[in-house]
């Protein structure tokens, strides 16, 4: 499934915005990058956990574009956390006990 996402649509200035998270995000992943090997295979691993701040400025900007409400975003967040960065629920989580 492709997430649709007109270009053209976007504001210069969330365009911009955009290109210049994008491009820190990528910078920050391969800084961070390291090569481990695994049955044999040379495998190169990204800290996707620490680019989370810039992932959640990307997923602001684009609520923004698209018109969420902060509860939207608020949720998108969240589950990038829960279930993107491998969290459990509680503590580490910023969820409350019994949520999942």
């Amino acid at each position: 499934m492709v997430f649709p996402l007109d270009l053209n649509s976007i504001s210069k200035p969330h365009l911009k915005k955009l290109s210049t998270l994008g491009s820190k995000y990528i910078s920050e992943l391969y800084a961070g990058a390291s090569w481990m090997t695994k049955s044999g295979w040379k495998i190169e691993t990204f800290p996707f956990a620490s680019t989370k701040p810039l992932i959640d400025q990307i997923d602001t900007l684009l609520a923004l574009h698209y018109g969420f409400t902060e509860e939207e975003l608020d949720f998108i967040i969240n589950y990038d956390i829960k279930y993107r960065m491998g969290l459990s629920g509680g503590a580490e989580a910023g969820e409350e006990d019994g949520d999942e």
